[in-house]
């Protein structure tokens, strides 16, 4: 997929996965001459390291 493709899969603006790109985040990405290009399994590998640690459940019985 291009970078397009990536942000609007994401929904998030093409400027955030350039940002991403210069501060060493989101998924690898391949350089075709001047067009950058995302293999499908590497951005869903990337999805899923972004997943965050599941969270201790509520307590009721707090005072």
């Amino acid at each position: 997929m291009d970078i397009n493709e990536l942000a609007s899969y994401l929904g998030i603006p093409i400027s955030t996965v350039y940002d991403w790109r210069v501060r060493g985040k989101g998924p690898t990405a391949y350089r075709f001459g001047k067009h950058l290009k995302f293999a499908i399994s590497d951005v869903r590998a990337w999805i899923a390291e972004q997943r965050e640690p599941s969270s201790t459940p509520w307590r009721t019985d707090r005072r």
